[in-house]
C-alpha cells in the first residue's frame, strides 16, 4: 500500500463526512469516485478485505434484487458481507462499499455491464453471475453487441473468474461461448442455469435476440418464457441452449408467488433429495430466474437450503423494487421497469389482478434513464387494456409521451404532476382498490419518497382539491371500424415489412398509430406483417412501413427487400405511400451501409449513405424539424452512424430547427427525404406518435391509392381529438427551442 492509497482513503473519509453531515445525502458513489481519482488501483488495493472472495452480478434486469438477496443469504449463513446495496454499480460504487467496510468474508457487488471491464480486472471475483441481456438505453449503451464485447473483455482480464450464466438467454450463452475460447480461460469452466420446461406464458411482440450470433440465421424455439429466453437452437450451425448445470424444475407461478426446485439435470436420487427448493411471495416469471440465480450462487458458495429459504422469506429490500405499501388500507405495489422486457413482465403482474385497480407509470428521460423514450412503443400495453377495470395515470418528465402510448393501446390516462398528486388521486378510490406504480430509474426515488412520507404520516392522504378530470374515450371518436366494414368499404392495407428484423426504437409503433387513427374514423384497416422469408404482392397494398434495426438483422432483411426491388419501384412510381425509418431509409438510395460497409441500395431515390468513422461515431439526440407537410415542428429522436446525402434537387423531409440534432449529416442540417409519396427519415419516437399531421398525410395518400385500386369512393379523414399528441409535441419542441 503506497501513499496514493493512503491519500485516497483520506479523501474518501472527508467526502463521506461532508455528504452525511453537511449535505445530508447518501454516500454511495462520490467518496469512491474521489478516491479513484487519487488511486486508480483502489479496488485492487481494497480486495484484500474480502477474505473468501467476491461475486459480481451483471445483467440488464434484476441486478439489485439478486445481489441484495444473495448478500442476505450469506449473512443468514453467518458470513460477513460487503454489498453495494443501493445499486451504485459503477467502479465508484464498488469502491465506496469497500472503503466503508471492515474485514469481511465475501463481497457481493452489483456491476453495470459496461463497467465490469473496469471493475473485474482489479477485483478478480470468484464468480460473475450473468442474469440476462436486453435492449436498454440504446442511446447510452448502444446495441447489445457492444455490451457483450465489454463483458467478454472483462472475463478475459480475470481468467480464473467462473462465469455463472443464464443459458436460456442466447445472448448470455454467446458470451460464455466466446469467453471459453479466450487465452488463459481454457481451464476455467462456465456454469449454465435455466428453467427446465416451458412455463406456458403468452409471448410479447418484441424479442431482443432473433438471430444466431455465429452465423446470422434465425433461431428456432421449442418454447419461450419471455423475451428471447427459452429453449433455442440455430438450425444452420447447431448453436443451441447448452446442457444445464442447474435447472429450475416443477415451477409454480401464481398471483401470490412462485415456487420451484433447483436440481442438477441427470443427477441421481440422492443428489435430487438434496436439491434446493424455493418458495417466494414475489410474483412474475422474471422472479423465477432471479431466484434461480440466487440459488445457484448460494449453492456454489456453500450455503444451505435452509439459509436460502429463510433469507427469501425475510427479503424486504425497501428500495422501491417490488416494494408493497399499505396506504390507508389500500395496497400499493411499487416497482422499477426501465426497458420493454422489464415493463412487459410488470404488466403481466398487473394483468393477473382482474379487480378494479389504479395503474400509474412514471417516465423520466434523464441521462441515467436514456434520453430516448421510443422504447415505450415496444411494450405491449394492449394487454393492460384487457386486464379488467382500471384507472390509469402518467407522470414524470415524459408523462405526456406515456399518455400518448396508452391512448393508442386503448387506455385513457390522466397526467399527474408528481407522485404526491398521484397519491391524492389514489385516496379518492375505494379502499379495496389496489394500486400499481411502475417507474423508471430516476423517477423511482421520488415515487418511493412520496410513499414513505405518506406511510410515516399514518397512511392517510388528503384527497386532492376538486374532482379529477373526467376521462376522454378516444376509442369512440367517429364511427367504429366494424361499422366501416359493415358498409362494404374495402380495408386500407398496410404492409409492415419484416417486423421480426426491423424492430428497433419502437418503430413498429408507427403501424399501431396508422391503424388506430383509421379505426377511430370507422375506416377498416388490414395490417399484413411480412416476416423474413414471406412474400407479398404490393399491387394490393395501400401503405408500406419499414423500420430500423441493428446491423446483423438489417443485413438479413436487406436480402429480402432487394428481392422485392422491382415491386417496390413500381409501387413508388405509382405514388404508393411509403414510410422508411433509419436503416430502411438509407436502403432507398443508390448506396447504403450493409453491416457497416457500403453496398448497393435499391436506387429508388437519388441519395447515398456512407459512414465517416466507426459505428460509435453516431448522431444521437432529440431533434425537431420544420417540414412543409405540417404547420408545427416535427419532433423525434435520431440515433444513427450513417451520413446521408441527397442529390441536387431532391427534397428533404424537413430542416432542423432545434438546438440539438443534425439529421442526415453535419453539413446540411436537414433530415430525411420526400420523393413522390415516399417519406424517409432518421426520426424514431416512433415518428407518427407525436406528429399526427404526418400520420394523416400518409393516411390521406393511402386512401387515395385504396380508392384508385378498389374503385370505392374516397373516404374522408374526419378530425380527431389529438390533444395528448399535441401536448407531447409541444413539450418536446419547447424543450428543444424549436419554433
Amino acid at each position: 500500500m503506497g501513499l496514493r492509497f493512503i491519500a485516497a482513503r483520506a479523501v474518501s473519509g472527508v467526502s463521506t463526512w461532508g455528504l452525511k453531515n453537511v449535505f445530508h445525502r447518501p454516500a454511495a458513489n462520490f467518496p469512491g469516485k474521489m478516491a479513484l481519482y487519487v488511486d486508480p488501483q483502489l479496488i485492487a488495493h481494497l480486495r484484500g478485505k474480502l477474505e473468501r472472495g467476491s461475486v459480481c452480478v451483471v445483467g440488464t434486469n434484476g441486478k439489485t434484487t439478486v445481489s441484495n438477496l444473495l448478500a442476505d443469504v450469506l449473512e443468514t449463513s453467518g458470513q460477513r458481507v460487503v454489498c453495494n446495496r443501493t445499486g451504485a454499480n459503477l467502479d465508484s460504487g464498488v469502491s465506496t462499499a469497500l472503503l466503508h467496510a471492515g474485514k469481511a468474508d465475501w463481497g457481493v457487488f452489483e456491476c453495470d455491464e459496461l463497467w465490469l471491464a473496469k471493475i473485474l480486472p482489479q477485483l478478480r471475483a470468484n464468480y460473475v453471475v450473468l442474469l440476462n441481456l436486453f435492449r436498454d438505453q440504446l442511446d447510452r449503451c448502444g446495441e447489445i453487441d457492444r455490451i457483450q464485447d465489454s463483458i467478454v473483455k472483462a472475463l478475459g482480464s480475470s481468467p480464473e473468474t467462473v462465469l455463472v450464466y443464464n443459458a436460456d438467454d442466447p445472448l448470455c450463452a454467446s458470451i460464455a461461448d466466446r469467453a471459453g475460447q479466450l487465452p488463459g480461460r481454457e481451464g476455467t469452466r462456465s456454469i449454465a442455469f435455466g428453467v427446465a420446461k416451458s412455463m406456458g406464458l403468452a409471448q410479447n411482440t418484441v424479442s431482443d435476440a432473433t438471430m444466431c450470433q455465429r452465423c446470422s440465421t434465425m433461431f428456432e424455439y421449442d418454447w419461450r418464457q419471455y423475451g428471447q429466453l427459452g429453449e433455442w437452437r440455430c438450425p444452420n450451425c447447431g448453436f443451441a441452449r447448452p446442457v444445464l448445470d442447474f435447472a429450475a424444475e416443477n415451477v409454480q407461478l401464481g398471483v401470490d408467488g412462485v415456487a420451484f426446485s433447483l436440481a442438477k439435470p441427470g443427477a441421481g436420487d440422492a443428489e435430487r433429495e438434496g436439491a434446493f427448493s424455493v418458495t417466494a411471495r414475489f410474483s412474475g416469471a422474471y422472479m423465477v430466474y432471479n431466484l434461480a440465480a440466487v440459488s445457484v450462487a448460494a449453492s456454489l458458495l456453500g450455503c444451505t437450503n435452509e439459509a436460502l429459504q429463510k433469507a427469501v422469506d425475510a427479503f424486504d429490500p425497501q428500495n422501491g423494487r417490488l416494494q408493497t405499501y399499505d396506504l390507508a388500507g389500500r395496497r400499493v405495489l411499487l416497482n422499477l421497469a426501465k426497458n420493454p422486457t422489464g415493463f412487459n413482465q410488470n404488466l403481466k403482474i398487473v394483468a393477473q389482478d382482474q379487480a378494479p385497480k389504479v395503474v400509474a407509470f412514471f417516465i423520466n428521460d434523464k441521462e441515467a434513464d436514456g434520453r430516448d423514450v421510443s422504447w415505450l412503443w415496444d411494450i405491449d400495453f394492449e394487454e393492460l387494456a384487457q386486464a379488467g377495470p382500471l384507472t390509469a395515470y402518467a407522470g414524470g418528465i415524459r408523462g405526456r409521451d406515456m399518455a400518448v402510448r396508452l391512448k393508442y393501446a386503448g387506455i385513457d390516462a390522466q397526467t399527474v404532476d408528481n407522485a404526491n398528486d398521484l397519491l391524492h388521486r389514489i385516496a379518492q378510490q375505494p379502499q379495496e382498490v389496489s394500486a400499481y406504480i411502475i417507474a423508471n430509474y430516476t423517477s423511482l426515488p421520488g415515487c418511493k419518497a412520496a410513499l414513505d412520507a405518506a406511510v410515516a404520516a399514518g397512511g392517510e392522504v388528503e384527497p386532492a382539491a376538486g374532482e379529477a378530470p373526467a376521462p376522454r374515450d378516444f376509442g369512440t371518436q367517429g364511427a367504429s371500424a366494424s361499422e366501416g366494414a359493415a358498409s362494404g368499404q374495402n380495408p386500407v392495407v398496410i404492409a409492415h415489412l419484416f417486423p421480426d428484423l426491423l424492430n428497433l426504437y419502437g418503430d413498429g409503433g408507427n403501424v399501431r398509430v396508422l391503424q388506430q387513427r383509421l379505426a377511430w374514423r370507422g375506416i377498416p384497416a388490414e395490417v399484413r406483417r411480412v416476416n423474413h422469408g414471406d412474400a407479398i404482392d404490393l399491387s394490393g397494398v395501400d401503405l408500406i412501413m419499414m423500420g430500423g434495426s441493428p446491423d446483423r438483422e438489417q443485413k438479413l432483411a436487406s436480402a429480402d427487400i432487394v428481392a422485392m426491388r422491382d415491386q417496390l419501384d413500381a409501387y413508388v412510381q405509382d405514388m404508393g405511400p411509403l414510410l422508411a425509418i433509419c436503416g430502411s431509409y438509407q436502403m432507398l438510395g443508390r448506396e447504403w451501409l450493409v453491416d457497416g460497409e457500403k453496398g448497393p441500395g435499391l436506387g429508388l431515390v437519388g441519395m447515398t449513405t456512407g459512414r465517416p468513422g466507426t459505428s460509435g461515431d453516431r448522431l444521437v439526440s432529440n431533434i425537431a424539424l420544420r417540414s412543409p407537410l405540417t404547420d408545427e415542428p416535427v419532433v423525434g429522436y435520431e440515433n444513427h452512424a450513417g451520413r446521408t446525402y441527397l442529390d441536387e434537387g431532391v427534397e428533404p423531409f424537413g430542416t432542423v430547427v432545434s438546438n440539438t440534432g443534425l439529421g442526415n449529416n453535419e453539413e446540411t442540417k436537414q433530415d430525411g427525404v420526400r420523393y413522390k409519396n415516399v417519406l424517409g427519415t432518421y426520426l424514431h419516437g416512433p415518428l407518427l406518435a407525436k406528429n399526427p399531421q404526418i400520420a394523416d398525410w400518409l393516411l390521406a395518400r393511402a386512401l387515395e391509392r385504396n380508392a384508385k385500386r378498389t374503385g370505392q369512393p374516397l373516404a374522408e379523414l374526419a378530425p380527431l381529438d389529438d390533444a395528448p399528441e399535441k401536448a407531447a409535441n409541444a413539450f418536446m419542441r419547447d424543450k428543444l427551442g424549436a419554433k
